[in-house]
């Protein structure tokens, strides 16, 4: 398989793309899916999510001070 940077991949592997997508290949193709969750319900007025591009997650913070993290009610992923 190649993958959308041009790299090859052997038959039965894995890996993690460089946008966080856990990606296989097989005999039918390539498959790639989201790593991560994302947050959809918390306080938006208060509160932003901020993605870790290095560790694959999102953090939920108070948009006036990043120390302080917000509740975050549902994920979708």
């Amino acid at each position: 398989c190649r993958d959308s940077d041009g790299e090859l991949h052997k038959f039965g592997s894995n890996w993690r793309d460089a946008d966080c997508n856990d990606c296989s290949c097989d005999k039918n193709g390539m498959n790639c899916c989201s790593s991560y969750e994302t947050p959809v319900s918390y306080d938006t007025e208060k509160c932003e999510s901020i993605f870790n591009k290095e560790t694959c997650t999102y953090k939920v913070v108070e948009k006036d001070d990043h120390s302080k993290e917000c509740p975050v009610h549902a994920w979708v992923g």
